[in-house]
């Protein structure tokens, strides 16, 4: 998404706003319109850096960042690390777990999507789940740089 469109369609608005008046108001709309533009670029930038953090939140292998580039605004994936096995621990636990015909379905399927034994894929997901990273903040802000 290019800033410069929303920005652009500020300029136009206030240009409007020029139409109204005499020399007075155009001067008063350009020193707004300047200041506007500006705010709206900031207040923005942050509403995506929310939505980025809220989404963020709520996927479980990953997060989303926001990245700028030039006038460029986009939203990137990025997948967070593996969990790693503990070698030395044992897979001797055993637990029961009843579930409806459906999950079991969907778990299967997902399983053989990914090449697992449906054991694994379940062990893969709970220490996805419960891996220290997991329970950790996202709420970082912007990543990179940004001219103005």
């Amino acid at each position: 998404m290019k800033m410069s469109l929303i920005t652009d369609g500020f300029r136009a608005d206030l240009q409007e706003v020029v139409g109204l008046g005499g020399e007075a108001v155009a001067e008063a709309a350009q020193r707004i319109g300047s200041v506007i533009v500006r705010s709206a670029t900031t207040r923005i930038l942050d509403l995506l850096s929310e939505v980025a953090a809220d989404v963020s939140a709520e996927i479980p292998d990953g997060e989303v960042e926001l990245r700028l580039a030039g006038d460029d605004v986009s939203f990137a994936f990025v997948a967070g690390p593996e969990p790693e096995a503990d070698p030395d621990s044992e897979l001797s636990a055993r637990i029961t777990l009843r579930l409806s015909e459906p999950l079991k379905q969907r778990i299967e399927q997902s399983a053989s999507r990914e090449g697992l034994s449906v054991n694994s894929w379940i062990l893969r997901q709970l220490e996805r789940r419960t891996a220290p990273y997991a329970g950790r903040s996202r709420h970082s802000r912007l990543h990179g740089y940004g001219t103005s």
